[in-house]
């Protein structure tokens, strides 16, 4: 098998990630317990920290695996869905996985494949490769961020000794909904009995179940830890940030809008619950002014400047708006490129980012066959009183904004990770 045979490989199996319907099929363990079976359980060989949350996880794993690599663990990291290449989602230290060892793993479970009865899903065979490439490798720590929910996660085969949730909102509640109640024990099935469970939301309703769900320890956000100052600074964020066990102030963040201090504050109070103790405040400062998060308020361009941002819910987006006024308010004006997927209300995402403040719309297809049709955003766009168009493709997208931008105009790409993976790969990828 080469990289070509390997990608076939995965796509010859049903991809939850754009298939909808073939989700509410998906609530089973059954299939993925198997394959990690049949590969000696390596999900077993290293302790996990295992994240989940509507929005945020990918920053906060980031984050952790950042301050676990500083103060000097090997850290493997597990991250969903990826911008432009698979490799993305598996990585060491930091690092994506080579092709060379990406087509190994994926060989490693087709080769158990053969004898199980019921074919996993393009998820299953990446969790079981990754949790089989990190027992290979012998690293200290995973660190491993849930695809969808949590409870029937194919992920949660592991056991965290560490559970993280980062914020619960309304997405994906087609599946794992409707009501944020529902969302929320489902995103309670990572904890597990003798973990600690950090906990970022802080709604008290939905704060109980999280606090029933059997965990040796429950660390509160703004009880036990939190960001308690959280300032702009140049080119991201100066926080003070508090856990169970120190203070660490004047920490800088290299990335932009104040969610991020929510973030920061989760994934130290989680890297402080697994070892047991507080960091140095050095590691903290070296740890967190190396953190990069591709495709996240992620600035590729300047003159015109070109921000990425993967928003793909209204409280995503609104995060956005508000990081993007923030940040970039003195632009002297806001193009925007927009995709979405089905299930979206266009509207609501629009209202959520502020477009009525934009110059020009462009809606684009999301690069998935879930993409809701681009005709459909600019016709929602338009019906709020912003001048919007259509587009076939986002490389056509980002050629009609950006020839439209002024050298000091702002252009926002949103509404999809698939679109901002689209607009990276356009722009020559990573900078």
């Amino acid at each position: 098998m080469d990289l070509a045979g390997a990608l076939a490989y995965l796509d010859d199996h049903v991809n939850l990630e754009t298939d909808a319907s073939a989700r509410a099929a998906s609530k089973r363990l059954d299939r993925v317990g198997r394959l990690v079976e049949l590969m000696g359980e390596p999900q077993r060989a290293y302790p996990v920290v295992h994240l989940t949350g509507t929005n945020g996880k990918g920053s906060t794993a980031r984050m952790l695996t950042s301050l676990l690599v500083t103060k000097g663990l090997s850290a493997g990291t597990y991250t969903s869905p990826h911008l432009e290449r698979f490799n993305e989602r598996i990585a060491w230290n930091g690092e994506p996985i080579s092709d060379a060892a990406f087509v190994e793993i994926v060989e490693a479970v087709a080769s158990v494949e053969r004898v199980m009865d019921d074919a996993p899903t393009v998820f299953e065979i990446l969790t079981a490769a990754a949790f089989r490439w990190f027992a290979d490798i012998a690293i200290d720590v995973g660190v491993i961020e849930v695809g969808l929910g949590g409870r029937w996660d194919a992920t949660n085969v592991a056991d965290g000794q560490v559970a993280v949730v980062t914020n619960v909102s309304l997405d994906h509640a087609e599946t794992i909904g409707p009501t944020l109640t529902d969302i929320a024990t489902e995103k309670a099935g990572i904890v597990k009995p003798d973990s600690t469970l950090v906990l970022g939301e802080t709604e008290p309703r939905l704060a109980e179940i999280f606090r029933a769900a059997g965990a040796a320890e429950v660390w509160e956000r703004d009880h036990d830890f939190g960001c308690v100052a959280n300032g702009l600074a140049h080119g991201g964020r100066l926080l003070d940030l508090r856990t169970p066990g120190a203070a660490y102030d004047d920490v800088y963040l290299p990335l932009h809008g104040a969610h991020q201090g929510d973030n920061a504050a989760v994934a130290l109070a989680a890297a402080e619950a697994f070892f047991g103790a507080p960091l140095d405040p050095e590691v903290v400062g070296d740890a967190f002014a190396a953190v990069r998060v591709p495709g996240r308020l992620e600035v590729v361009d300047r003159q015109p400047l070109v921000v990425l941002d993967g928003a793909h819910n209204p409280a995503g987006a609104a995060a956005a708006a508000d990081a993007i006024a923030e940040a970039f308010g003195d632009a002297a004006g806001k193009l925007l490129i927009v995709g979405l997927l089905q299930g979206k209300d266009p509207m609501e995402m629009l209202e959520a980012l502020e477009a009525r403040g934009a110059r020009l719309l462009v809606a684009c297809p999301a690069p998935s066959p879930r993409t809701l049709p681009p005709q459909d955003v600019a016709a929602a766009a338009q019906s709020m009183g912003i001048e919007a168009e259509a587009a076939s493709s986002v490389p056509e997208a980002l050629a009609r904004a950006l020839a439209v931008a002024s050298p000091d105009d702002l252009v926002l790409v949103s509404g999809s990770l698939y679109v901002v993976g689209a607009a990276r790969a356009a722009l020559g990828g990573a900078r």
